[in-house]
């Protein structure tokens, strides 16, 4: 029989006191024997010491030794190595904290296990969480490529033996770690420079490199309460910043290991990678772990000289084992962690973060369904067989789960058929309201920074509040591209809101939720809303696009239902991001939102008045309202003083559109757009039959009330017209009551059609009622889509519908290179009926150029120079018109004899080539760029939006927190 090996137990403790009694019971209890015990202790004020010495005497010969405050576990280690140090030391330690206690055979099968494979230098046990002593914490751990502490778990996992299994690991914890004695000292122990975090991880990799084995015995059981990780105990070394110190620990350990060739993109990824860490944190309001992750790269980064010593003293360790046969790099990169495990967690991350941002107003719905009795299995409503339908299938392929599906075939061909009316955005899109797309992104971004534009003789007014989103949005395909894919996609993303938005309707109102043939009628209704108005067809984009967010922002709106003040201010900040983003595309969706908010509030308090005193009841739905005067701040405010404050009032494209009357608005039509008046007629039907069933009366009167408050604000903006210089007089935009009044209408019939499912219970001619109304639904969506997927991109939007140019081809290239000073004034009508005048810039009117260019107001100092131009040229008004960027005047067909011959004799001019019936002259001095103030004003403006989109999303995100026990 081979001798039983000795063994010390090291014991480090520091303010330990509430948990060394536990300890000391396990280490009592072990069926191994243990040589000799060294007790540690790091400057603790509770007596752990004396605990410790008096737990073991007469059990355990003990050693004592206390050290400072300052001393980290590598320090007690080490002194600990000294004391054992000298005739009959041991041949192997065991390591632990005085917060982590064995299992009474821990240390017999980590000894069993070590003569079982006597390669292994460095053997580990199975981590278990202290208290619950059932959760799995660690069996062995290794390195991300980011410096993630990997345990290859998920969270919260049990231990149920299903990782028993002993295997070569990167490192082991040190809590319960049985390291030989000797490889140790070889070493150098743990690293000073890591005094609580990550010195077991930097040890593992050393011990790889030098070619020596680490394992982990997962029969062996170690349960640790991680009081340091947990931020449960304070001490001088972690203080208050527990993060700071294991970011700190994790690239110290990256940076003073890698491989020298690698170390500067080493840096560098680090570095970037705290920075997106850092934002991640922010956008779950963990503000001081975001701190921490930045201050952690910059202490490690800023002291290279410490890297370059702890590089310098592993590589004469190594040769001190391997000569000059180097690291064993094979080993230690079968051990890390994949490459591609920090993208898996990035977008793990991104998807918890996205779901728990969208599941705010299920999650309350949720409640109340959870607060319902059980219902029985054999009475289970259609939605809940579906459910279990659903669960039958969970083992087969998505392809059998798609196929089986009713709900989501049907929903397939639907988007299908959609894609099929949109086929007109192949190859770019323009026309009735909708501008052609500008060349590139930079455009956008230049509309967006500039305070002055380039757009007739220079406008000082800024540029649309939608003109940030898609400079963001174009970046990665381009302005075309991206409007093709905003007209082409917008009916799909309203679709998928109404459902999720209609689903967590209908479980405020029943525990069993609606069934899915309810839920199908109603989202694919809705997407075909914006489309069978004519507004697709009509390139009124931004009725399209605003279809699409409505539902969400009604879906984060029901978060004020909230009975958490927490979340009912989430619900506002989103709430008012999903409006800022609205009113950008339908600027009057504001003040739709402001009556509908105002009539909540008043409701509020004249029903509760208790309730609507607090602060976290009335704050939200005001701060919505809020958020977007905030973020819109560079487009509303300077609007304000430049004289285009109608732009808040109008519908965003090209003017002038034609005027929507009270009935195509009740229809659901744009004018003389759309589908026959008849199908879109129907939903208001539909909501008044709602109001039939008593059981949901009080829901659909809600919105009936929502539908009424919103025409109140219609009524007016359909009865006025606004006077804008560039074009005719303009019907402000009543694209956002349009949408919000059929939401309205389409969300009373879903509710009322509940009541079919207990169709059974009611009399026949009731029945017979419902039935007919509900195939009238059915009825009117089915022609609804037929008629957009064969006819409905016809309506308005062709390239036939842009304006005519009479600008020649080559001035409107020489146009494009360089706008600001190859303008082209363009010259239509007489002298005896009057002259209008337009100046051709860039290429031409495109998306949010053309709003500035008809809000724009006149300038009697141009309007007087034209008028000397026409009347009785000179060499004055001409070099007014190269200081004006001015290169080109042209004179548009049937162009004016009179005219004609005044510029041909006009100094300064010279005549162009131009194409018959036209007269063209070019301005024989350079012309000069347009003025460009200082856009100090536009910077601060911009500022301000920058600092506050951000702040407000990280308010609107749930609090996501990372798990502690990961």
């Amino acid at each position: 029989m081979s001798q039983q090996p000795r063994v010390a137990v090291v014991l480090v403790s520091h303010d330990g006191a509430g948990w060394l009694p536990t300890v000391l019971d396990g280490l009592r209890a072990q069926t191994a024997p243990v040589d000799r015990v060294v007790a540690v202790d790091t400057g603790s004020v509770d007596g752990s010491l004396e605990l410790v010495v008096d737990g073991l005497e007469g059990h355990l010969p003990v050693t004592s030794r206390r050290l400072p405050a300052s001393a980290g576990f590598p320090d007690a280690v080490a002194d600990a190595l000294v004391t054992l140090d000298g005739p009959g030391a041991p041949e192997w330690l065991w390591l632990l904290h005085d917060d982590s206690t064995p299992a009474p055979g821990a240390l017999a099968e980590l000894l069993a296990a070590a003569r079982t494979h006597p390669e292994a230098a460095i053997l580990g046990p199975k981590l278990r969480e202290w208290p619950s002593l059932r959760r799995l914490l660690e069996v062995g751990v290794t390195l991300s490529g980011t410096g993630r502490r990997e345990t290859g778990l998920e969270r919260g996992e049990y231990d149920q033996g299903q990782h028993d299994a002993v295997h070569e690991v990167f490192a082991v914890n040190s809590a319960g770690m049985l390291v030989r004695r000797e490889v140790l000292a070889q070493l150098g122990g743990f690293d000073r420079a890591l005094p609580i975090f990550g010195n077991d991880l930097d040890l593992g990799w050393r011990a790889a490199a030098a070619g020596l084995t680490t394992i982990v015995v997962p029969s062996a059981v170690v349960f640790h309460a991680e009081a340091a990780h947990r931020g449960v105990r304070r001490t001088p070394l972690t203080g208050r910043h527990t993060h700071f110190q294991e970011r700190r620990a994790a690239l110290f350990t990256l940076l003073a290991n890698s491989r020298g060739v690698t170390l500067p993109l080493q840096a560098v990824r680090l570095l970037l990678g705290s920075l997106v860490r850092m934002v991640g944190l922010l956008c779950v309001r963990a503000v001081g772990e975001a701190l921490d992750e930045l201050a952690a790269a910059v202490s490690v980064l800023r002291h290279p000289g410490q890297i370059r010593e702890a590089r310098r003293r592993r590589a004469v360790t190594l040769r001190g084992l391997r000569g000059d046969e180097g690291p064993d790099r094979s080993r230690v990169r079968r051990l890390l962690a994949p490459w591609w495990l920090p993208y898996r967690h990035g977008l793990d991350f991104l998807g918890d973060l996205v779901a728990a941002a969208t599941n705010q107003a299920a999650d309350v719905a949720e409640r109340r369904r959870a607060a319902a009795a059980e219902r029985d299995a054999d009475t289970a409503p259609p939605a809940a067989r579906h459910r279990d339908e659903d669960e039958e299938f969970a083992d087969s392929g998505w392809v059998v789960r798609f196929l089986t599906n009713p709900a989501a075939v049907a929903t397939a061909l639907v988007v299908l058929a959609l894609l099929v009316g949109v086929r007109d955005v192949v190859g770019g899109i323009s026309g009735g309201a909708l501008s052609p797309a500008p060349e590139g992104v930079g455009d956008w971004w230049a509309l967006v920074t500039e305070a002055r534009h380039a757009v007739g003789f220079g406008s000082d007014l800024p540029a649309p509040a939608y003109v940030l989103p898609l400079a963001l949005l174009g970046i990665p395909v381009g302005p075309s591209l991206l409007m093709s894919l905003l007209m082409a996609l917008a009916a799909p993303v309203a679709l998928w809101g109404a459902w999720r938005f209609l689903s967590v309707v209908a479980r405020f109102l029943t525990p069993h939720g609606a069934p899915r043939w309810l839920l199908f009628w109603g989202s694919v209704t809705w997407a075909l809303v914006p489309l069978v108005s004519g507004a697709w067809g009509g390139g009124r984009w931004g009725i399209v696009v605003a279809a699409a967010v409505l539902p969400w922002l009604a879906h984060a709106a029901l978060g004020f239902a909230d009975p958490d003040a927490d979340h009912r201010w989430r619900a506002g900040w989103r709430t008012g991001l999903g409006l800022a983003l609205m009113t950008a595309v339908a600027p009057t969706s504001w003040l739709v939102l402001a009556a509908l908010i105002g009539v909540l509030l008043a409701v509020a308090v004249r029903l509760l008045p208790t309730e609507a005193k607090e602060r976290s009841v009335w704050g939200p739905p005001v701060a919505a309202l809020a958020v977007p005067l905030l973020v819109l701040v560079p487009w509303w405010l300077p609007s304000l003083f430049e004289g285009g404050f109608a732009a808040t009032v109008l519908d965003i494209g090209r003017w002038p559109t034609a005027a929507t009357s009270g009935w195509d608005l009740l229809a659901g039509r744009l004018a003389d757009l759309g589908a026959p008046g008849w199908v879109g007629l129907v939903l208001p039907v539909l909501a008044v039959a709602a109001l039939v069933p008593a059981s949901s009366r009080v829901a659909v009167v809600v919105c009936w009330v929502v539908a009424a408050v919103t025409a109140v604000v219609g009524v007016p903006l359909a009865m006025t017209s606004v006077d804008l210089p560039g074009v005719a007089s303009q019907q402000p935009g009543v694209g956002a009551v349009l949408l919000v009044l059929h939401g309205a209408w389409l969300t009373a019939a879903v509710i009322g059609g509940l009541s079919l499912h207990h169709l059974g219970q009611r009399p026949v001619p009731v029945q017979a009622g419902l039935a007919l109304v509900a195939l009238t639904g059915l009825a009117a969506t089915a022609v609804g889509l037929v008629w957009f997927a064969g006819w409905g991109g016809e309506d308005g939007n062709d390239e036939a519908d842009q304006p005519p140019s009479d600008v020649p081809v080559y001035m409107a290239q020489r146009a494009e290179r360089a706008p600001d000073e190859n303008g082209v004034l363009v010259l239509r009508g007489n002298v005896d009926d009057g002259v209008r005048y337009e100046v051709h810039r860039g290429d031409g009117p495109t998306v949010g150029e053309d709003e500035i260019a008809a809000l724009t107001p006149e300038d009697p100092a141009v309007t007087e120079v034209i008028s000397a131009l026409v009347t009785a040229p000179d060499s004055d008004a001409v070099a007014d018109l190269s200081r004006r960027g001015i290169l080109y005047v042209v004179l548009a067909p049937p162009s004016d004899g009179e005219i004609a011959a005044g510029l041909d004799a006009t100094s300064g001019l010279e005549q162009a080539s131009a194409p018959r019936g036209t007269r063209a002259w070019q301005v024989s001095t350079a012309p000069e760029p347009l003025p460009d103030p200082t856009p100090w004003l536009r910077w601060l403006l911009l500022l301000v939006q920058l600092a506050a989109i951000p702040t407000l999303v990280v308010l609107a995100l749930p609090p996501l927190r990372r798990n502690r026990d990961d």
